[in-house]
């Protein structure tokens, strides 16, 4: 996972976020399928999409005259992976808070 710092970096751009979204919710799409992101030019969407190539969250994919993005799917199971272990050490954290507040009130 020595890849996510990248990861997270590139995502911390809101028109990258968007850009990986859309992806993420439609599929794979030709880059002229965001231009409508924001007021973002032409080279601006192409500058996007190569730092996302760069941390390698997309893939690129030549169709004739279109350049076809999609997101890899391994970057993001471990997106999720990473969060979920996380999820586990703070409900652990939750339920022994939990538990130290019912021992204070008498409960237990």
């Amino acid at each position: 996972m020595s890849y996510l710092p990248d990861t997270f970096a590139a995502l911390g751009n809101t028109t990258r976020f968007a850009i990986v979204e859309r992806l993420l919710n439609e599929g794979e799409l030709p880059a002229g399928e965001f231009l409508d992101i924001g007021d973002v030019s032409p080279p601006a969407i192409s500058r996007h999409f190569k730092v996302l190539r760069e941390a390698g969250i997309v893939v690129q994919r030549v169709d004739k005259q279109r350049r076809m993005y999609s997101v890899r799917p391994e970057v993001v199971r471990g997106i999720n992976v990473w969060a979920m272990s996380y999820r586990q050490f703070w409900q652990g954290s939750l339920d022994r808070l939990a538990l130290a507040l019912e021992k204070e009130r008498g409960k237990i």
